[in-house]
């Protein structure tokens, strides 16, 4: 009978101060997150984009083969071609169509007013003059006091400086909010193209930080997440492809001024799942809502037509082999992340997720394989 001794047991104290460290570890790690998130948020798209070009030159690999790189510099060359394509070609057309969709979604708007102050609901709250004199705009005037209008003095020269700094302030506002979000398009494609070009360097060096008897785990964790992600960009983009097309054709049967653009905005808004698709519907009909009575009707049998299609059809069919994924926990996960995180949060969910259910999968089966049992020898 062979005696195991046991490790001599640890002190009160030196447990409570290892608990106290772990948590104040942990607190500290989630103030970081939630401090960087939307860097992080940033970090992840790149990363989608990567993973994106990867995929399509792997599918370019399987119908012409050849190097990575000049498959990669393909893809890179064909999406180009097409965005330029799209901004050069139909630039004038989008724009044109999304003046008139704007004009018609405004007098729409108006009219729903209207509507709604003939029978007595008070809307001054959405009356601009409101915001900006704080309280609701007085239209009455009384018959011995003729209406005037006040020209602005330009005689005072803080009246003069006060404007001119408002408006400067406005232009400062609109050209950091431009810059910025075209920095963001800028460094999530830039890290998209980096990571796509070397992935196989930055697979080994994430997983270089993990420990050596745990480095076989992390690699299949890698890859699986990069699969997972990669099957669902794919048929994401093939379903929003799809929208695209359907929308765009039905509505202009149908007659609905914009057809371009709802089609684009409906394919596009696809991919925020549920959120998208009810936001991509509401501007369907407000669109609609100037064309009559059968328009507007056809026009939401339309977008119901669609919504039946995408999740009945099309996401059953395409996403069923990359994530499975219950509804309800999707849509109670949007809500969660878009209220903690904005729309980061929102559009970002369904990935997020699913490569959470990955990490979560590998975890629980690795613990699976490996029984917590102490036994004696004898």
């Amino acid at each position: 009978m062979t005696i195991v001794d046991e490790p001599p047991p640890r002190s009160l104290a030196w447990s409570i101060g290892a608990g106290g460290c772990v948590i104040v570890a942990f607190a500290a790690l989630l103030a970081l997150i939630w401090y960087s998130a939307a860097t992080l948020f940033l970090l992840f798209a790149g990363i989608l984009f990567g993973v994106f070009l990867n995929a399509l030159s792997r599918l370019l690999g399987q119908a012409i083969g050849g190097p990575y790189v000049l498959r990669l510099a393909l893809v890179c060359l064909l999406l180009a071609t097409v965005f330029s394509g799209v901004v050069v070609l139909g630039g004038a057309t989008i724009a044109e169509q999304a003046s008139a969709l704007t004009t018609t979604i405004r007098s729409q708007v108006g009219t729903v007013k209207g509507f709604l102050e003939k029978r007595g609901i008070d809307t001054s709250f959405l009356d601009p003059a409101t915001t900006l004199t704080g309280g609701p705009a007085t239209h009455a005037t009384t018959a011995t006091e003729p209406t005037r209008s006040r020209a602005p003095d330009f005689s005072n020269a803080g009246t003069i400086a006060s404007g001119t700094t408002a408006v400067l302030g406005q232009t400062a506002r609109i050209l950091i909010g431009f810059f910025g979000a075209m920095g963001n398009i800028f460094v999530v494609i830039l890290l998209g193209l980096m990571l796509a070009l070397q992935p196989k360097i930055y697979r080994e060096g994430l997983i270089g930080f993990v420990p050596r008897r745990h480095r076989q785990v992390a690699a299949q964790l890698v890859d699986d997440a990069a699969e997972t992600l990669r099957r669902w960009l794919l048929g994401q983009m093939t379903t929003m492809a799809t929208i695209f097309v359907i929308t765009w054709t039905g509505l202009t049967i149908i007659g609905i001024p914009g057809a371009l653009v709802l089609g684009f905005q409906a394919g596009l808004l696809t991919f925020v799942p549920t959120v998208g698709a009810l936001a991509a519907g509401t501007i369907i009909v407000l669109a609609s809502l100037g064309s009559g009575f059968t328009a507007v009707v056809s026009a939401f049998g339309l977008y119901l037509l669609v919504q039946f299609l995408e999740g009945n059809i099309l996401t059953p069919l395409i996403q069923r082999h990359a994530i499975n994924i219950p509804p309800a926990t999707l849509f109670a996960s949007q809500i969660f992340l878009g209220v903690l995180f904005g729309l980061w949060g929102l559009a970002l969910a369904l990935p997020l997720i699913a490569v959470i259910k990955v990490v979560l999968r590998h975890v629980y089966r690795e613990r699976g394989a490996k029984p917590e049992a102490k036994t004696v020898a004898a």
